[in-house]
C-alpha cells in the first residue's frame, strides 16, 4: 500500500469514520483483526455525534488514512499545552498488520512535533496486553498511572471491570 493519503478529517467523513471505528473495535467484524475489544465490551466504540463534537474542538483533529479513496484508518489527536493526546488509533480489521497503524502513529508524532509538543500521551485498556506491547515497541512507556473506564454507555458496556493505563512517549 504505497499510494496512500493521510489528511485531516472533515465533517463529511463522520459517517464513514463511525462505521470504521465501530467495526474495528466492537462486534463480530472486529474479530477479523487483532485490535478487537469485543470480548471486553459490548455496545458501540463511538457515535457520529461524538465524532462531530471531537472535530469541533479547536485543538483537536482526526487524521484519516485512505488508499484509492477508501478509508482504512484514522487517529484522534488533541493538543493540551505541550502534550499531544492520541486516541482511537483505528485500522480496518481486514488490513491490520499491513503497516497502516505504524504510518498513522508516525504521522501523529510528526504532527505533535510540528505543534511544539514535548510528548504524546494515550490511555490503553490494561487488559489489552498485546496492544500495550505494540506501543512499547514503538517507544511508549507506562507512567504507572491508571484511570477508570468511564461509566457511560456511549463508550461501551463493559463485560468486566476495566481500567486504562497511561502511556507516554517523549518527542524531544
Amino acid at each position: 500500500m504505497t499510494d496512500f493519503n493521510i489528511e485531516p478529517a472533515t465533517e463529511a467523513d463522520v459517517p464513514e469514520l463511525t462505521q470504521l471505528v465501530n467495526s474495528a473495535y466492537r462486534g463480530d467484524s472486529s474479530r477479523r483483526g487483532w485490535t478487537t475489544e469485543a470480548d471486553l465490551l459490548d455496545g458501540q466504540r463511538t457515535s457520529e455525534a461524538d465524532l462531530q463534537e471531537s472535530l469541533k474542538k479547536s485543538q483537536a483533529q482526526i487524521l484519516t488514512y485512505r488508499v484509492g479513496g477508501q478509508l482504512l484508518g484514522c487517529v484522534y489527536l488533541e493538543q493540551t499545552g505541550q502534550k499531544l493526546y492520541l486516541g482511537m488509533l483505528t485500522v480496518a480489521p481486514d488490513v491490520q498488520t499491513g503497516g497502516i497503524g505504524k504510518r498513522l502513529l508516525a504521522k501523529a508524532e510528526e504532527v505533535g512535533k510540528l505543534l511544539g509538543c514535548q510528548e504524546v500521551t494515550m490511555t490503553v485498556l490494561t487488559q489489552r496486553r498485546e496492544l500495550i506491547a505494540w506501543y512499547e515497541r514503538r517507544g511508549y512507556q507506562s507512567t504507572g498511572e491508571t484511570k477508570p473506564f468511564p461509566d457511560d454507555p456511549r463508550f461501551g458496556l463493559p463485560k468486566q471491570p476495566l481500567t486504562f493505563v497511561v502511556l507516554v512517549k517523549s518527542l524531544a
